[in-house]
């Protein structure tokens, strides 16, 4: 393979062309004289070719130096443009921003806040992927990720922005039916629906204010991949399951569903603002880390109603 052009050798040669001269060059470069001479020589080298003829009061172009200082200028000035381009962008928010977050939580508390976002910023497009699937944020080109749950080592920048209890609720008629469970060891006995994506799927871990953890181990008929999802059943009276208040509450505040196991808690998760590491964010990136940060955090003081230990 043929090495890169020497671009910098080349900016600088076609700065010499311009300013009419290595020690105006040097001056309009920031730079001395010898070091834009060197550059001029090194880049003669590499196309083996003389570009100046050099008298003691001025520099003459040779004519492989004319025909390379046309092309030498006009890269030189895309180059500028570029650039100019990229800090123009970089200071006022402009572009694509593709943000990926959990299905439910996505639905209920990232898409009521957008059209504020969007309002605020009219030259900023957002592309919202919703999945409860753990996504590739690097690999699948996400330049940010909310995530619900334990956070796994990895290179990504991670903020957390608020704690997410998880919530065990039954409905009425299947605690009628079953009765309820008094500790987390008897749910061993019990209909229990499982989260597809949990980290632990199979494992529910809880703890109480003396300090005694338990992990128990349920089995049940049923076995989802969103949260909204398991509702239906759970409500029908069909079996038990670890919710998010978000998507458990209104149930439990009309009745339909109750809390079980008070004096307990599951495996306490967070909210995580995840980003790509390496270099500056874009303007378009930052300005949503700070609204989503701010926004989130600000309905979240208490605790994120969230999807605990059964959803992220």
């Amino acid at each position: 393979m043929s090495k890169l052009p020497d671009m910098e050798a080349m900016a600088i040669f076609a700065t010499v062309v311009e300013a009419r001269g290595i020690t105006a060059a040097a001056t309009a470069l920031g730079l001395s004289a010898p070091t834009v001479s060197k550059a001029v020589v090194r880049l003669e080298q590499r196309v083996g070719a003389r570009l100046f003829n050099r008298t003691s009061r001025r520099l003459v172009l040779t004519d492989a130096g004319r025909d390379l200082a046309d092309r030498a200028i006009r890269l030189l000035a895309d180059a500028e443009a570029a650039e100019a381009a990229l800090i123009a962008q970089s200071a006022t928010p402009r572009g694509l921003v593709r943000l990926a977050a959990p299905m439910s939580f996505g639905v209920r508390e990232i898409a009521p806040i957008l059209p504020d976002f969007l309002t605020r910023y009219a030259d900023v497009s957002i592309d919202l992927h919703l999945s409860d699937a753990l996504v590739d944020v690097i690999g699948d080109g996400f330049d940010i990720a909310l995530r619900i749950g334990e956070l796994a080592d990895s290179s990504l920048l991670a903020r957390r922005l608020a704690p997410v209890p998880g919530m065990i609720v039954a409905a009425p008629a299947y605690l009628d039916r079953r009765g309820r469970p008094a500790h987390p060891a008897e749910l061993a006995d019990h209909d229990c629906f499982a989260y597809a994506y949990q980290r632990t799927r199979d494992a529910w871990h809880f703890s109480n204010a003396t300090g005694e953890q338990v992990t128990v181990r349920p089995s049940g008929r049923l076995r989802v991949n969103n949260g909204d999802a398991v509702l239906p059943a759970v409500i029908a009276g069909l079996g038990i399951v670890s919710l998010p208040a978000f998507l458990a509450e209104d149930a439990v505040n009309d009745g339909r569903l109750k809390a079980i196991l008070p004096g307990w808690s599951t495996s306490r998760a967070s909210l995580f603002l995840l980003t790509p590491s390496g270099g500056p964010r874009p303007v378009r990136v930052q300005v949503l880390v700070d609204f989503l940060t701010q926004r989130l955090t600000r309905q979240t003081r208490q605790d994120l109603p969230g999807i605990g230990a059964a959803a992220r």
